[in-house]
């Protein structure tokens, strides 16, 4: 007679295997009706329906593994109680074979899992307490934690918020047990993104976090001092939408306090449940993560010091100093952790006539714009339209058979229009929005942009229509344009006026042969075009372009350089973190490796002459920088602060290394380099003087290998160029050379000479000087950007 399949491998670890037939051959002995022996030496004892088990029974291997509980036609079904030779033990529903739906797991080392189970594997909500009496309480996904979930460690910290893949990521809230308690964004079980530090004595920090170090801009509220409104420290930072754009890149937890639907968590080095490869991991926390992740950011700053035992998380505790006078904040920017530049000011950010006078600002651009078009629920209703009709375009073009473009492919004629009902059709699906028309200009041009752009369509359609959605931004600029980003940051989205769309379908077949003929471009990368149409007569033009700042680096500043003088600045007290700067708000000379730079500038000059021959001006470079800290300051640089959670054994010491801050060029390794995020990015390798004129790639320490482009991934150094206004100001740079990273390309090239724009440098010429104001005619614009960036920004090397 054959057997029941084994639940454990030789290692005594359950299969993911169900569980086999009984049949009645081969039996070696029968005593009674309810008791069989078998000739490997298994024993079935309990009842049957003709020859096969059924009801209740008990099945003993000759190993020693026991089950005892419910049978169905030779198939352990219904509640049953498992025990292994290890002594693991499973009590709880089995179907098919598997440990399926609710039960409890116990093993040797005194950990319990009790929850929910699919196939074998951890799959729901449940909770675990580890061996060292950490527990884990919350949602599971193919054995590690994802959704919703708390976790306690035996140090009295706690985290609760949201995981993913077993780390934590998206929203989440970590309380350690000196009384720290950071609320805010985690990625791959390390803080990222923007969050709050509140500090036990009192003190706040606001500001965001890369990779656990905190990076970029924040402000520091010293203990006693009056805090501003959660929204208005939003808005200060330059989130118009407050708490829910700066969040928005996490899960959607309450801002107060994350809740989850049951008990509370904890978490163990010590996971691994030996019954099982099934279980995969099971969520446990390495010991190196704990360590790193105890101390608060203030333990770190005022002593490094690392206490050993099981993965928790460390608080920034100390670094609230207390100040002597509340009336101040502090405003600070950060690189990799270490903090270079501080402003002390005074609690009032906004004077109230200022204030006034920027939401005044915000109403015009508000009426001015499409805005007011779509208001509240209605903002869905566009966004959801944008999704129903980019997904129909792509899915409609991607079948038809590559061919080359031809001149009825392109203009205002080469269209793909469709009604898409509330109810749906016979060609569109039924959808949440109100009826409206899809019109896709020049299907066939933009489907083969994307493939010239190594796009694929599939990802294309997923980024943009996948379930994440899309992101609201709020414009950088004038137009008062909607702005969307896709949930991987890889497409802009931005709506467009009637004389921008008639601008773009004009000079779409030069710029397609442009782009096709020079494949490391700077400007724009178009994707699509498209015109919603809503209640018979209100239009809303798209464009679909790449992010230019798609990167998994911080871009720390951003920059829109024209090579114009004239409104060219940014008030200093309305700079956030995301704050696009301008020409004279520009500190910093780069300097590149020669032939990145004679490469860079022999393309703007192809591009700027590309422009001029279609009569475009306002165009600009949209500069990019990611700063690395300062390499002599590695001593002074925060341990990372929230670890990653990998399998190792308990009771082993934490460490942290400090890596190089350094930029590196090496020889370019096609099978080395990381092409994420951004594959849309187009060009080939760039070639280094300073390595023999080979093709490079850079390496960034504690983000990996990266492949230099043009526009992409470019080293160079920061030369600070400090004025007199700002040596005397409140405001302290700390240093004056920085390496980075560039990211940049030419933006906004829909503008065209026109009549219009005549009249306007006609205008402006009489109050101004004529070559301090943008508006100039086209030749005389691209000349003056060059020599804006050979002068200003990209100086020849001596």
């Amino acid at each position: 007679m054959t057997c029941l399949m084994n639940l454990i491998d030789e290692d005594s670890e359950i299969n993911a295997e169900p569980l086999g037939p009984v049949s009645c051959i081969g039996v070696e002995n029968v005593e009674r009706p309810n008791k069989k022996v078998f000739s490997n030496g298994d024993l079935y004892v309990g009842d049957f329906k003709a020859v096969l088990p059924h009801g209740k029974g008990k099945y003993t291997w000759s190993n020693g593994m026991v089950y005892e509980g419910d049978w169905e036609a030779g198939k352990m079904i219904g509640k049953g109680l498992l025990l292994w030779p290890s002594g693991e033990r499973y009590n709880g529903d089995i179907s098919g074979g598997y440990l399926h739906g609710f039960g409890t797991l116990t093993s040797p080392d005194g950990s319990v899992y009790e929850g929910q189970w699919r196939m074998n594997i951890q799959h729901g909500f449940g909770r675990k307490k580890y061996a060292n009496s950490d527990v884990y309480e919350g949602e599971w996904k193919e054995g590690e934690h994802e959704g919703n979930g708390r976790y306690f460690w035996n140090n009295g910290n706690k985290y609760t918020g949201n995981w993913k893949r077993g780390k934590m990521h998206g929203r989440g809230v970590m309380e350690w047990v000196n009384g720290d308690k950071y609320n805010g964004c985690w990625l791959n079980g390390l803080r990222h993104g923007s969050g709050i530090y509140q500090y036990a004595d009192g003190g706040y920090y606001f500001g965001t976090w890369t990779r656990g170090l905190k990076d970029g801009k924040g402000v520091f509220y010293p203990a006693g001092s009056k805090r501003p409104s959660l929204k208005n420290f939003c808005i200060s930072l330059g989130y118009d939408n407050g708490p829910k754009s700066v969040l928005s890149q996490c899960s959607s937890l309450n801002l107060e306090g994350s809740t989850v639907k049951k008990r509370s968590v904890r978490r163990s080095v010590s996971e691994k449940i030996s019954v099982s490869g099934v279980l995969r991991s099971s969520g446990r926390i390495s010991h190196k993560s704990a360590e790193s992740s105890r101390h608060s950011d203030s333990t770190r700053e005022s002593r490094h010091h690392y206490s050993s035992g099981t993965f928790s998380f460390d608080s920034d505790g100390g670094q609230s100093e207390v100040q002597e006078s509340t009336a101040v904040v502090y405003e600070r920017e950060y690189m990799q952790g270490v903090m270079i530049k501080e402003r002390v000011r005074g609690y009032t950010e906004l004077p109230k006539k200022a204030e006034k006078k920027t939401k005044h600002h915000a109403k015009e651009t508000k009426k001015s714009s499409c805005v007011g078009i779509f208001k509240g629920k209605n903002s869905y209703h566009l966004m959801l339209n944008l999704q129903l009709g980019i997904r129909y375009t792509v899915g409609k073009i991607t079948p038809v058979p590559k061919r080359e473009v031809r001149t009825a492919d392109f203009g205002h004629r080469a269209r793909i229009t469709m009604l898409f009902p509330r109810r749906g059709s016979q060609f569109t699906p039924p959808h949440k929005s109100v009826d409206f028309y899809w019109k896709d200009y020049c299907p066939m041009v933009f489907r083969n942009l994307r493939e010239m752009f190594k796009l694929d369509a599939a990802e294309y359609m997923m980024s943009i229509c996948g379930d994440d959605g899309l992101t609201e931004i709020s414009s950088p600029g004038k137009s008062g344009s909607i702005f969307y980003l896709s949930h991987d940051d890889r497409f802009v989205i931005k709506t467009l006026k009637k004389s921008e769309l008639k601008v773009l379908l004009k000079m779409l077949p030069k710029y397609y042969n442009h782009v096709k003929e020079h494949e490391n471009t700077l400007i724009t990368k178009f994707f699509g075009l498209h015109q919603i149409t809503v209640h018979g007569k209100r239009k809303v033009r798209f464009v679909v372009m790449g992010n230019m700042f798609c990167t998994e680096l911080r871009i720390h500043r951003r920059y829109d350089l024209k090579g114009s003088t004239h409104g060219r600045c940014t008030d200093k007290d309305k700079i956030h973190e995301n704050t696009t700067l301008k020409d004279l708000d520009l500190s910093y000379e780069f300097q590149m490796d020669k032939s990145l730079q004679k490469f860079f500038f022999h393309q703007i000059a192809l591009d700027c002459n590309f422009l001029k021959s279609q009569h475009i001006i306002d165009y600009s470079l949209l500069l990019g920088l990611h700063f690395r800290a300062p390499e002599q300051l590695n001593g002074l640089l925060e341990p990372p602060m929230m670890p990653n959670i990998e399998s190792s054994p308990a009771g082993q010491d934490g460490e942290v290394l400090f890596p190089s801050k350094g930029l590196l060029l090496v020889a370019h390794e096609p099978s080395s380099v990381s092409t994420d995020p951004g594959p849309h990015i187009r060009g080939r390798p760039l070639r280094a003087f300073s390595l023999g004129d080979k093709e490079v790639d850079v390496l960034v320490p504690g983000t990996g290998r990266l492949q230099v482009q043009l526009g992409v991934n470019m080293p160079a150094q920061a030369n600070q160029k400090l004025s007199r206004d700002e040596a005397d100001s409140a405001e302290v740079e700390l240093f004056e050379v920085y390496d980075v990273v560039i990211y940049m390309g030419i933006i906004d090239i829909l503008q065209e000479y026109n009549a219009k724009k005549k009249a306007e440098h006609a205008c402006k010429s009489v109050k101004f000087d004529p070559l301090s104001i943008s508006v100039v005619e086209p030749e005389l614009y691209a000349q003056r950007f060059i020599n804006f960036l050979k002068q200003k920004v990209f100086p020849e090397q001596p």
